[in-house]
């Protein structure tokens, strides 16, 4: 799901499998804000959800390769 706010920032929602604890958000979080255009990353570890905050458009294939760096894996 992605919404778009009047300052042109966008939020996307994705699905990653595999996180299990804070390490584990930290290292998808990390990962993820190197991105170009990234501003902030939120992961919830119950739901395997993360929000992603970003005033550019994301490239899917790098947000795939993003997390798989992280060691985790892209589901949505």
């Amino acid at each position: 799901m992605t919404t778009s706010s009047p300052d042109t920032r966008t939020t996307t929602s994705l699905q990653v499998a595999g996180m299990t604890c804070d390490h584990c958000a930290m290292a998808v979080g990390r990962e993820l804000d190197a991105l170009p255009g990234v501003q902030t990353v939120q992961v919830s570890l119950p739901t395997g959800e993360v929000t992603v905050t970003h005033d550019q458009p994301l490239d899917p294939q790098q947000v795939a390769h993003a997390i798989d760096e992280a060691g985790y894996q892209l589901v949505s």
